[in-house]
């Protein structure tokens, strides 16, 4: 006779509960979500090393169309820059002479398409296919991989056979064999450089 009265007595905190739960998931379901703890910025802090350094592009046909190759390499994980360690830089061009960019360092891009070479930094084109070896120091060349140029704003020396040449930049494309000097521009050309050595 007496469990009828404690049933009802329970039915009152049983419907206390489920309303304590209804309230629960009403304001679980109306929280703004849980913010995340911010990322973290990359450091600019090698990520890896390499030693013995290479990397070369190929053509459709498998031929190289340059080379980098480096001593040693640090890889940064922020802007995915690299350093290099003694590097040089080869360029192939069908049917015309090797271009070799070197340097006592130098940084490459993330997709090696912009190479920069610092501190006794020095372009040499090898002779060939009619015409005489060309170098050109400075203390920074950039390579621009994809364009087949090569550039800098530091004063350049030039020398080309006996012919020497000095500028404040230069401006080199590997394919037209175009080379532009800037600013003030000062040498001496030799008449073997002058209309292929014939007379006027």
């Amino acid at each position: 006779m007496q469990r009828p009265g404690k049933l009802a007595s329970l039915l009152p905190l049983a419907a206390m509960a489920a309303l304590a739960c209804v309230t629960y998931w009403l304001l679980q379901a109306t929280l703004p979500p849980a913010q995340q703890p911010p990322e973290q910025p990359k450091r600019h802090t090698p990520d890896y090393f390499a030693k013995d350094f290479s990397v070369s592009e190929l053509d459709a046909t498998g031929t190289t169309q340059y080379r980098l190759t480096a001593t040693s390499m640090a890889h940064y994980e922020d802007d995915e820059n690299s350093d290099l360690t003694l590097p040089a830089m080869r360029m192939f061009q069908p049917m015309k002479p090797t271009v070799t960019a070197t340097a006592q360092r130098g940084t490459v891009n993330g997709d090696v398409s912009i190479v920069d070479l610092y501190d006794n930094a020095r372009i040499l084109r090898a002779a060939g296919y009619g015409d005489p070896q060309v170098q050109a120091d400075s203390q920074h060349f950039r390579v621009l991989v994809n364009d087949d140029v090569i550039e800098t704003e530091k004063p350049v020396r030039l020398q080309r056979s006996p012919s020497v040449m000095t500028a404040d930049g230069m401006n080199y494309n590997n394919v037209t064999r175009v080379m532009k000097l800037f600013g003030n521009v000062r040498g001496a050309i030799a008449a073997s450089d002058i209309n292929g050595g014939s007379p006027k």
